[in-house]
């Protein structure tokens, strides 16, 4: 079965990271990042999900999805397309954020204020959003990702 997972959390959260070390070699990479000048964006990445679910391949949708209705599309077509639909859920501080965006250098690295921007319109995820699994992912003291799964 295909998978569609939906990446949500701050600029600088550690999700770009996390899908090269755990979902690279078996998803394709939809992120906004990846074409950030293009008008309709947003178009684009819907665009994109369709193809690759249709095609068979699982995705990952690696940008910030703050706001629920922002992540409902990406679930209605995943269903539309018959995938599982997991959302994990970058659970880290401004604080953290920032730290971690300083460590950055070129186009990876955000001003801080979007990270600011961001945490006042995210809405944490839950599973009445129609995801099949919720899982929280925060970023130990040695740098090292910890998974939990929300109930």
């Amino acid at each position: 079965m295909t998978e569609c997972v939906v990446f949500v959390g701050l600029p600088g959260a550690g999700k770009t990271t996390f899908y090269q070390r755990y979902f690279a070699a078996t998803h394709r990479h939809i992120s906004k990042d990846l074409w950030p000048n293009a008008s309709g964006r947003d178009a684009r990445q819907r665009r994109l999900l369709i193809e690759a679910l249709a095609a068979g391949h699982s995705v990952v949708v690696d940008n910030t999805n703050p706001k629920i209705a922002e992540r409902a599309p990406l679930v209605e077509i995943a269903r539309a397309q018959g995938a599982q639909v997991v959302c994990y859920f970058f659970d880290a501080t401004t604080r953290e954020a920032v730290a971690r965006n300083a460590g950055r250098t070129g186009k990876q690295k955000v001003p801080n204020v979007a990270i600011f921007t961001i945490a006042k319109r995210l809405e944490p995820p839950t599973r009445a959003e129609g995801f099949d699994q919720l899982f929280r992912v925060t970023i130990t003291p040695e740098r090292a990702f910890h998974v939990d799964e929300m109930t």
